[in-house]
C-alpha cells in the first residue's frame, strides 16, 4: 500500500498520554507557531490534565479512540510499561494513513511496529528541558516512515529544543546520556553551590552563580563550535586558580565518573527495555 503524504498545512496532531511532556511539546509546538492548537488534540480522565491543555486552546476529546480518528499524527506520551497495552487497545484504528510517534523511554522500534501492525513509526526520544524549549531530542525512523514523515517530526520537537537524527540500536545510550544527563547537571549546580557556601558565599548567591555558569558555559559550547578542551584551556591560566579547581577534579576522577554515570544509566536502560 502506498504511504499517503501526511498534509503539512493542515494535519492535525493527536496525543495519547496527557502528562507534562505532552504538555511541553504540544505548548511548544503552539509557541513556535508550527501547529495552532485548534489543531491538537488530546484526552484524560484527570480533569486538572485537560485544564492543563484547554488553558492554552487544545481539544479536549472524550477518549483515546476519538484522538485517534480525528488525527493524522498520534503521539504516544504514556508510561513505557502501558504502551504495548495502549498501543495494542487502538490497533483497529491505527491505519497507515497516520504517523505513529512515540517518545516512550525504552520502547524499541521493532515492537511498536509490531503491536500497531505497521512500520509507519518514529521514534523519538526528548528530555525533560523540553518544558522550556530547551530539549536535548533524538529520533529514528520506522520501515515505513517516509523522509517527509521525518521532516514533519523534526519540525514539531524542534519547537522544543534540538533534534538529531541516530539509529535506533543507540537509543538506550542517548537514554544515558541525554534522557539522564539533566539529573547529573542539577548535581554539578547543587555542587558548585555547596562550594560556594563552603568558601563564604551566602547559599542565594552561590546558587544563582552556580546555575548561570553552567548555563553560560554550555551556551559557549554550543554556540562558539569549540572543542570543550580548548575553552576549558582559554579559562585556565598558567599556575593560575583554575587549574588548582581542575587539579582537584582529575584527583577526584571526574570525568571517569561522569562518563561511568552514562554507561551505566545506558546499562540499565538496556535492562528496562529487554524485561
Amino acid at each position: 500500500m502506498e504511504i499517503i503524504p501526511i498534509p503539512t498545512e493542515t494535519y492535525k496532531l493527536g496525543f495519547i498520554g496527557a502528562g507534562k511532556m505532552a504538555e511541553s511539546i504540544a505548548k511548544g509546538v503552539v509557541q513556535a507557531g508550527v501547529l495552532p492548537p485548534s489543531r491538537i488534540r488530546t484526552a484524560h480522565s484527570n480533569p486538572n490534565r485537560c485544564s492543563a491543555f484547554e488553558s492554552f486552546g487544545v481539544k479536549i476529546l472524550p477518549h483515546n479512540q476519538a484522538v485517534v480518528e480525528d488525527s493524522d499524527v498520534v503521539i504516544f506520551s504514556v508510561k513505557p510499561q502501558v504502551v504495548k497495552d495502549v498501543v495494542l487497545q487502538l490497533r483497529p484504528v491505527l491505519t497507515k494513513k497516520k504517523l505513529l510517534v512515540s517518545v516512550a523511554a525504552g520502547i524499541k522500534l521493532k515492537d511498536l511496529q509490531e503491536w500497531a501492525g505497521h512500520s509507519r513509526f518514529i521514534r523519538v526520544m526528548p528530555n525533560t528541558p523540553a518544558a522550556i524549549g530547551e530539549a536535548a531530542s533524538v529520533m529514528s525512523l520506522g520501515g515505513a516512515a517516509t523522509e517527509e514523515d521525518g521532516e514533519l517530526i523534526a519540525k514539531l520537537f524542534g519547537s522544543v529544543g534540538k533534534i538529531w537524527r541516530a539509529d535506533d540500536k543507540l537509543f538506550d545510550a542517548i537514554t544515558g546520556l541525554s534522557g539522564s544527563g539533566p539529573a547529573y547537571v542539577y548535581l554539578a549546580i547543587e555542587a558548585l553551590a555547596d562550594g560556594g557556601v563552603a568558601a563564604g558565599l551566602p547559599r542565594d548567591l552561590a546558587l544563582g552563580l552556580a546555575s548561570q555558569t553552567v548555563l553560560g558555559a554550555a551556551t559557549m559550547a554550543t554556540k562558539t563550535g569549540k572543542h570543550p578542551g580548548q575553552l576549558k584551556d582559554d579559562v585556565t591560566s598558567p599556575g593560575g586558580t583554575t587549574i588548582a579547581g581542575i587539579h582537584e577534579l582529575e584527583k577526584g576522577g571526574f570525568r571517569g565518573v561522569l562518563m561511568n554515570a552514562v554507561v551505566a544509566a545506558a546499562k540499565r536502560g538496556r535492562e528496562l527495555s529487554q524485561s
